[in-house]
C-alpha cells in the first residue's frame, strides 16, 4: 500500500510518499504562500525521488484543517482530484493532530496551536497515552489571551507547538508552566500525514473523495467582509 500525503493548511506546503517501510520522500516549503503553484510540481518531485508513479498510489491522505482558507482549498481539491482520477480512497487528518504527533512522547499536556489570523488561533489539547497521543478537547478558535487564560487555569505543565504558539509567544510565554515549541514544530508535516494515514488505511479507516471536506471552524475573510458591508459591493 502506497500513501500520498498532502499538507497545505498553514503557510507551509508539503507532500510525501510512503508505505509500510516508512516515508520514501517528502517536500516542504514555507515561504511565499504560493500553494497552488508549488503543490503539483512538488508531488511530481517526491514521486520521482521515491521512484513511485501516481498510478501506484493506493490511498491519498490530506490535512483537512483547521488552517488558512485558501491553502486548505488548494490541498483538499488537489487531493480529491488525484483520488478521483485514480479511483482510490482517502484519509482526512486534522492539522492539530498532525502538529501534536511529533511530540507524542512528551509527558506534558500538549497544546497544538495554528495561527488563524485576525488575532485568533485554532487549537486543541492533547495528552500522551501508551503508543501515542490523544486529543482531549475538540478543535476550537479563540484569541491568544483566551487560550493563555485556559492554560493558566489548567495549571499543568504544557508544551505549546505550532506557528500560532510562536506568533503569540509573548502572550502564551507569560504563563509560567507553558513551554513553547521551536521552528521545528511550527507546521504540520506531510511526513506525519503519511505516517498517521498508513495504519488507518491498513485498517480500512478511509472514506471516498466526495466525503472529504475542509474543517474551517469559521467563515473566510472574504465572506466576513461581504457581510460587514451588508452584502453590498464596495
Amino acid at each position: 500500500m502506497i500513501v500520498l500525503g498532502i499538507d497545505t493548511a498553514t503557510m507551509q506546503v508539503g507532500c510525501a510518499v510512503g508505505g509500510a517501510e516508512g516515508v520514501f520522500a517528502s517536500f516542504h516549503a514555507s515561504r511565499g504562500r504560493r500553494h497552488a503553484e508549488t503543490l503539483a510540481p512538488a508531488i511530481e518531485f517526491v514521486c520521482a525521488q521515491a521512484h513511485v508513479t501516481l498510478q501506484e498510489v493506493t490511498v491519498v491522505a490530506v490535512d483537512v484543517g483547521p488552517g488558512l482558507y485558501t491553502g486548505l482549498r488548494v490541498g483538499v481539491a488537489t487531493a480529491k482530484a488525484i483520488a478521483l482520477a485514480r479511483h482510490v480512497p482517502m484519509v482526512g487528518l486534522s492539522s492539530l493532530d498532525l502538529l501534536a504527533y511529533p511530540v507524542r512522547y512528551s509527558g506534558k499536556l500538549v497544546a497544538a496551536v495554528v495561527d488563524a489570523r485576525r488575532s485568533e488561533v485554532f487549537y486543541a489539547l492533547y495528552r500522551h497515552v501508551p503508543g501515542g497521543i490523544q486529543r482531549v478537547t475538540e478543535p476550537a478558535v479563540a484569541t491568544p489571551d483566551d487560550l493563555a487564560s485556559e492554560l493558566m487555569a489548567l495549571g499543568e505543565e504544557c508544551l505549546a507547538v505550532g506557528d500560532g504558539a510562536l506568533r503569540y509567544a509573548d502572550i502564551l510565554g507569560e504563563v509560567s508552566h507553558v513551554e513553547l515549541g521551536t521552528t521545528a514544530t511550527a507546521y504540520p508535516s506531510a511526513r506525519s500525514v503519511v505516517e498517521l494515514a498508513h495504519p488507518r488505511a491498513i485498517r480500512e479507516e478511509f472514506v471516498q473523495p466526495w466525503e472529504i471536506e475542509p474543517l474551517y471552524l469559521r467563515k473566510a475573510d472574504a465572506e466576513v467582509n461581504f457581510e460587514t458591508l451588508g452584502g453590498r459591493a464596495s
